[in-house]
Formats: structure tokens, sequence, C-alpha cells
């Protein structure tokens, strides 16, 4: 397909309580290596988690959620993972975890246009 990427991408989730496996939709990761492009779109949408796990530690999670943001950007305050290749970001960032944030296992799909199939992808699974 000419002009089309090959990408990857999956949905970031907050698991508050993992023994009950309710969640909410807080962002998306996209990667396509072979272009170059690795991003991740995050919100929290407090009100939800509140309703999952009124104890929730918001701020917690927020600053665990930021850290997907700083290891797709390469950046030294992504720490180490930041250095990283693209697609290894990308796995280490989409590993199974049995942790407050998880996310769902990686789906494909062509785009001409990463950065709106990433709006898009953010749009449909967590607005």
């Amino acid at each position: 397909m000419p002009g089309q990427h090959l990408y990857e991408y999956a949905i970031i989730r907050v698991v508050p309580r993992v023994e009950r496996e309710e969640f909410i939709n807080a962002g998306v990761i996209l990667c396509d290596a072979k272009s170059g492009f690795i991003g991740a779109k995050i919100q929290l949408n407090e009100q939800k988690l509140l309703a999952l796990d009124p104890e929730a530690d918001v701020e917690m999670i927020r600053l665990n959620l930021q850290s997907f943001e700083k290891i797709c950007s390469g950046k030294a305050q992504g720490g180490q993972i930041a250095d990283m290749d693209l697609a290894s970001r990308f796995r280490w960032l989409t590993a199974v975890r049995s942790s407050i944030i998880q996310t769902s296992r990686p789906h494909t799909g062509f785009s001409s246009d990463l950065a709106k199939t990433l709006e898009k992808l953010f749009e449909e699974n967590v607005l």
C-alpha cells in the first residue's frame, strides 16, 4: 500500500483494584518503528477512576501514566527505557503486567498519517 504505514497500538488502562479486574481506558500508545514514529496520548478521567476505587491514589496514577509520554519522547526524563530503539520501547511499554497501569494486547493497522491515527484511536477508545 503506497503511502501507508503499518503500525501497532495498544490501549493504556488503569486498573485501580487489580483483584476486581475493572478498568478505565486512559490512553493510547502507537508505534511504527520503520517510519520512526512512537507516541502516546493520555487523559485520566478522575471521576471514573474514583467511581471504581474511591481510595485510588490519583496523583501516583497520573505520574505513572506520564511515564508513557516521557518514554515515547526519547528524552532523558524517560530514563534508560527512553534510550531504547522505538520497537523495544513499545514492547517494554506494552509488556503484560499485573499492576494498576496495564495495556491491551497490541493491535495493528495501516495509516497514511500516524499522528491523526493516534488522535482518532484516542477519541474512539478513551474519550
